[in-house]
């Protein structure tokens, strides 16, 4: 065929109506799976396309959603946007992914330039606590879903979709953990505290330094702004102090990585002269010789459930905001040389 393919040419070699040629496209239930299946075998033979602009201007959408992340170099990414692309492919959408590079201002841009793009709304894996980008899509009504991080503003919290892990209850679980091995000076190596994850893992933690009547000392606490490098700078300073740590809290696995190479250079063995815990459970911290105690989030399942929460504000199966929040877990490895699980009275 010397033109492009069109929905009639597939019905006139199906033998069917145009109207159930484009029911088949987009796998409507009521067009049967032997029709579906001839009419899908007939479309690849004619190498036929949807024209999605036609399609746009008939429904008002893309078909398109926005992930907007920090850095895709922070291995903790690739499996949330997984299960994001997994979860919109099944919803028959595609994903326009974008990185901030820790850049506010840049974020700004980004959803400038998805808006542009037509996008039906977007994931957010990158605010801030005190965010202000988000007020105004807020305001415009225009559909969005926080993943992993959220705001910490109680008029608009009400008012947005986002899915989350428990961060108290996982900095809790940290500091139970190594207090159950008998550590009793501990280092905190803390994100970024303008994030809602490094706000609440460090509350959590300090929380659980006071119930356990253990002095929450300031030189312990250091904020590396989950960066590796800064993580390994802040190690070096603490071993460096005078009564310096027994263990060592990183409030993401990427700092953790940062925090190990630290103790390895300082010609300290893990866990016998420090104990590490992290977070977030990325696949590097379970290789063999790493094996990094961490506190793990279900990042598939995060990503799913935002896309999930998403489409339903975009196809007005929803008004109500949703606010998921899933349960840490201790993934007990050999950077705290036990295989005891301690879990705090507060997560049972």
């Amino acid at each position: 065929m010397s033109r492009k393919p069109t929905v009639k040419d597939i019905a006139q070699l199906a033998g069917v109506s145009a109207t159930a040629v484009s029911m088949a496209l987009r796998d409507h239930p009521r067009i049967g799976v032997a029709t579906k299946k001839k009419i899908v075998a007939v479309a690849k033979k004619l190498h036929y396309l949807p024209n999605h602009a036609a399609r746009t201007l008939k429904t008002e959408r893309s078909g398109t959603l926005g992930l907007v992340i920090t850095n895709i170099l922070n291995p903790f990414y690739p499996e949330l946007a997984k299960g994001i692309e997994d979860k919109a492919m099944e919803l028959k959408y595609n994903i326009i992914l974008c990185s901030t590079d820790y850049d506010a201002n840049r974020q700004n841009d980004i959803i400038g330039e998805l808006r542009s793009k037509g996008v039906d709304g977007i994931v957010f894996a990158s605010v801030l606590v005190n965010d202000p980008h988000i007020t105004p899509l807020v305001t415009d009504g225009f559909p969005f879903v926080l993943v992993n991080r959220r705001i910490h503003n109680r008029r608009l919290e009400k008012k947005i979709d986002c899915v989350v892990m428990d961060n108290v209850i996982g900095g809790r679980m940290a500091i139970e953990h190594l207090y159950g091995l008998g550590h009793r000076s501990i280092a905190i190596v803390t994100g970024s505290l303008d994030t809602s994850t490094a706000v609440e893992r460090t509350q959590g933690a300090r929380e659980a330094l006071v119930e356990h009547g253990l002095p929450v000392r300031p030189e312990l606490i250091r904020e590396c702004g989950y960066s590796k490098q800064d993580a390994y700078r802040m190690t070096r300073e603490l071993l460096a102090l005078r009564s310096p740590p027994t263990a060592i809290f990183a409030e993401n696995d990427y700092m953790a990585l940062g925090v190990r190479e630290a103790i390895l250079d300082s010609g300290l063995r893990i866990p016998a002269d420090v104990a590490l815990v992290g977070f977030d459970d990325i696949e590097a911290t379970s290789l063999r010789g790493v094996e990094i105690t961490t506190i793990s989030q279900k990042k598939y399942e995060m990503g799913a459930l935002a896309v999930d929460c998403l489409v339903e504000r975009i196809e007005g199966k929803r008004q109500l905001a949703r606010q998921i929040v899933l349960q840490p877990e201790v993934i007990i490895r050999r950077s705290c040389g036990s295989k005891k699980m301690t879990v705090p009275k507060t997560a049972i």
